[in-house]
């Protein structure tokens, strides 16, 4: 048994077989933080919650301050309902790190699924303020204007990100690929650390936006996409 085949399992999404090989390695050697990092996740995305939090405890007592790992453990509590607890958690990895986008867009993802609508578009707004380029922060927040019914805002939004990813809508969409063909080069993962959302791998929800639709039911169904993979369930079939 080795890592990359654990990794190679994970991320196909055989996570039994993949959770068997990191028991193992784990079993041989507790001590190496990618080990347990990689355990979590894959128990995460197995609805194993209270086994996952497990591995993330002794990440962070070796790391306290390690706002990857808070974040990470705050997913596994949203998963678990312990919606409290998780926006605590990921409170902390924000004041940890307060200078990092990342931190607010990834809390306002957090705040719009709780119904935190103007919590969601503050963070939001905040993650544009320290990265004016984001399209991504710019179109989520387009969607939580638009669920206020704040439709000129919302509006706005839409056409900042548009034209930060370089779609015009006033030209033929005809070649964009539909939003269940939309692909990463890895699979999906619950992962909202920075490290993952800059290859494009485990927090990939984030930047494949970069090559979003501007159409509003498309977006709309992207949103719905996006929602699933955070949550580890599959996507319907637009």
């Amino acid at each position: 048994m080795s890592f990359e085949k654990g990794m190679t399992l994970y991320k196909e999404g055989k996570f039994e077989e993949a959770l068997e090989i990191f028991d193992q390695l784990i079993s041989d050697d507790s001590s190496q933080a990618a080990l347990h990092l990689h355990r979590g996740r894959i128990l995460t995305r197995m609805g194993k919650g209270e086994a996952a939090l497990k591995d993330f405890d002794f990440l962070l007592q070796q790391e306290p301050y390690n706002t990857d790992y808070i974040s990470d453990r705050g997913v596994v509590l949203h998963l678990m309902g312990k919606n409290e607890e998780a926006l605590s958690e990921l409170d902390r990895a924000t004041n940890l790190d307060p200078k990092n986008p990342y931190r607010y867009s990834s809390r306002a993802f957090f705040k719009d699924r709780i119904g935190d609508l103007e919590g969601a578009i503050a963070d939001y707004e905040k993650a544009i303020e320290l990265d004016p380029e984001d399209a991504v922060s710019y179109n989520n927040k387009g969607l939580v204007e638009e669920k206020l019914g704040y439709s000129e805002r919302s509006k706005k939004s839409f056409e900042k990100s548009d034209g930060l990813v370089g779609y015009d809508p006033k030209k033929s969409s005809q070649n964009l690929p539909p939003i269940g063909e939309k692909k990463s080069p890895e699979n999906p993962q619950i992962d909202p650390s920075p490290t993952a959302a800059e290859k494009l791998n485990s927090g990939y929800f984030w930047k494949t936006l970069k090559s979003l639709i501007g159409d509003p039911n498309t977006r709309r169904e992207f949103g719905k996409f996006l929602k699933h993979l955070f949550s580890g369930k599959k996507p319907k079939n637009p």
